[in-house]
């Protein structure tokens, strides 16, 4: 029992502070990014859309006001049979609007991946991006984003996503703490090679990249994996900035923090090739270390409580082990109050974030483990 323990209290640490050093240590050499801030290829801009009519315009007009030369530019919006205003909303501002705007309707209604994998053959530029419906990108996110492709050896970039209070106002709780941490992590795997993990809503890939996915396939987890088995690299532009609004209440977050893990889990069983060291080398352990084992975390949680309870009458050791878990998940509970404070301390917000991620995560494994797949579902909802 006490191996129980100690193996599983070494395996969290490993994943949540372990494996940030290790990647801090190997990206001390630095593969630099060959950017060029006045490198102009052509863009279309590609927004995946069910029921958006509360927030597509501004999203269009948002891409139509950035900072980029208007004769390479061009948006298609691809409607997953919508049943609102969506579609009349892209049309009339299609009429007058100085780029090209074109509206895709998908029917039946079959998901984002199909519904991405429709347009895409469609787009005209050199360089595609993926916004969400909701996604609102600084002036200059697009520079930022394409910069990056004058370096011949990228070939996918990921953003950097910040969560807003519905008055606009950046989220200071616990899950703006979790986002700073994962962007950490990507500044040092971009300097170690690539990334392995993007914001969908902020995307950037060569087109000619671009591989069709099934239905039930994350795109952004799945396509960035595709492009570095190719040998590009995927990396993460901290200054591409998307504004997306926080989720209000902790059971749409959970809802989707369930169906994302739910496809990323799927996403490692389509791309298990990757998770092999003596084929993949770093990337593998990437995988493994920041995807695999993240997503699973929950089982030495689990195992270290428990085997903890059986250790109390074997030192005072294990006694300050279990006040201090309980302690936690007694701030992780309190958090749970305080979810719409916004001035709620961190100490109580982020255990609780902490918390909600790895119930999803149990949550997503079992629906996995029972071979369920999500394709569609009501945006923001779940």
């Amino acid at each position: 029992m006490e191996f129980l323990f100690w193996f599983s209290l070494v395996l969290v640490v490993y994943i949540y502070i372990g494996y940030p050093l290790v990647i801090k240590l190997l990206s001390a050499n630095n593969q630099r990014v060959n950017k060029d801030d006045q490198f102009r290829p052509s863009v279309s801009i590609l927004i995946a859309a069910f029921n958006e009519e509360k927030d597509i315009a501004n999203t269009i007009r948002n891409k139509l006001s950035l900072d980029y030369p208007k004769d390479k530019l061009e948006i298609i919006v691809v409607s997953d049979e919508s049943e609102d205003k969506t579609d009349e909303i892209v049309q009339n501002l299609a009429k007058e609007a100085s780029i090209s705007i074109k509206l895709v309707r998908q029917v039946p209604r079959s998901g984002k991946t199909s519904g991405l994998n429709l347009i895409v053959p469609e787009a005209t530029g050199e360089i595609i991006v993926f916004s969400d419906a909701n996604s609102i990108y600084a002036e200059n996110t697009l520079i930022k984003l394409v910069s990056n492709f004058a370096d011949s050896k990228v070939g996918y970039v990921t953003g950097k996503m910040v969560y807003a209070n519905s008055d606009g106002s950046l989220v200071g709780d616990g899950c703006s703490s979790y986002m700073k941490y994962e962007n950490w992590l990507r500044e040092h795997e971009t300097k170690l090679g690539s990334v392995v993990g993007v914001d969908g809503g902020v995307d950037a890939m060569r087109k000619d990249l671009y591989e069709q996915l099934n239905a039930d396939q994350l795109p952004d987890f799945v396509q960035p994996l595709k492009v570095a088995e190719k040998g590009y690299r995927v990396v993460y532009e901290p200054e591409a900035l998307l504004k997306e609004e926080a989720l209000d209440d902790s059971g749409r977050e959970y809802n989707m923090r369930v169906r994302v893990t739910l496809r990323a889990l799927w996403a490692l069983h389509d791309m298990r090739q990757l998770l092999n060291p003596l084929q993949f080398g770093l990337f593998s352990f990437q995988m493994i270390s920041h995807k695999l084992l993240r997503y699973l975390a929950f089982m030495p949680l689990i195992w270290v409580f428990f085997s903890n309870l059986f250790l109390l009458d074997s030192g005072a050791i294990y006694v300050l082990g279990f006040i201090g878990q309980l302690a936690f998940y007694f701030l992780a509970w309190q958090g749970k109050k305080y979810q719409d404070d916004k001035d709620a301390p961190v100490y109580y917000t982020l255990p609780y974030y902490f918390s909600l991620l790895n119930v999803a995560c149990v949550h997503a494994t079992w629906r996995y483990l029972k071979g369920e797949k999500q394709v569609i579902w009501k945006p923001r909802v779940g």
